[in-house]
């Protein structure tokens, strides 16, 4: 039985997705961070979410997952926890000035990062690639 004629697209995408989180991974890890401690960091500054259950929901993980990072978070001095005073039950979670300043060293990663990914390519092909990645999602989502 012959192959097919093109790589299957899922695993194209699979394999180029695997390499660029990794690269970014590595990129973010130089400069003192990961994926989770920037997607955490984002979050607390660009979204209005005032305590873990909505940082859970906004970063895309597990209630479990996020109390171990923001544990390490917290011992490393980029975050705070307080319980909710109206709530003893939720937890409140704020950036410290440490935070702060590891935002804007992750954020200077992230942006250069994107530069690498986008170098070389036009920006007709960008925007063209986007709105592709966008029905691949919603193919994927019209089948869930």
């Amino acid at each position: 039985m012959p192959g097919p004629a093109h790589q299957p697209l899922g695993l194209n995408l699979a394999q180029t997705s695997k390499a660029v989180g990794r690269a970014f991974d590595d990129a973010l890890a130089e400069a003192g961070g990961s994926v989770p401690v920037w997607l955490v960091l984002l979050s607390l500054k660009t979204r209005k979410v005032s305590n873990q259950r909505e940082l859970a929901a906004a970063v895309g993980i597990q209630g479990a997952t996020l109390t171990h990072h923001l544990n390490a978070m917290e011992s490393e001095g980029l975050l705070t926890r307080q319980r909710d005073p109206a709530n003893r039950r939720v937890h409140q979670v704020e950036l410290t000035e440490g935070g702060e300043a590891a935002f804007h060293r992750l954020r200077k990663v992230a942006m250069s990062f994107d530069e690498r990914l986008r170098a070389g390519i036009p920006e007709g092909d960008l925007a063209a690639f986007e709105r592709t990645l966008a029905q691949l999602r919603a193919n994927v989502a019209a089948e869930a």
